[in-house]
């Protein structure tokens, strides 16, 4: 399976930020969306990922003045992306590599989607449900 069938099952909603936003609005548009992180754009050009982890390092070190930061100055960049031709066992092989939770899909240096882990992590306990389902259906008929 592959990265575009998983946004076909969720969605290509992207809920993005940009690097002038200030920590305050971002911290508020993760709580308000119910989500963890987001992709930094400039344009249609995605510049950085910004997430819950930046929030905790940025209060962390400059306590509650950090929410009057812009996102550019605590994001990660360059954003670590994929394809959505990328095997969805490739994506989860490098978010479990790199200690990242969230993808941003780029096709044509577009976004056109996010992946988050617990995404791949359904898709690979739906794909063991039906192997196995697969499995007893073949052992019953025998």
């Amino acid at each position: 399976m592959t990265i575009a069938a998983i946004l076909a099952g969720k969605g290509r909603d992207v809920i993005s930020i940009t690097a002038h936003q200030s920590l305050g609005e971002a911290v508020a548009l993760l709580a308000e969306r119910r989500i963890g992180a987001v992709p930094v754009m400039d344009g249609p050009q995605v510049v950085g990922i910004f997430s819950e982890r930046d929030v905790i390092h940025a209060l962390s070190r400059d306590g509650a003045a950090a929410l009057d930061r812009k996102v550019g100055e605590v994001m990660i960049s360059p954003a670590i992306t994929v394809g959505p031709s990328e095997a969805a066992i490739g994506a989860l092989s490098l978010m479990t590599r790199r200690r990242i939770r969230h993808l941003p899909v780029v096709e044509g240096g577009r976004v056109i989607g996010v992946v988050s882990i617990g995404d791949l992590v359904k898709y690979r306990i739906d794909r063991i449900e039906a192997d196995a389902e697969a499995m007893r259906s073949y052992i019953q008929s025998a």
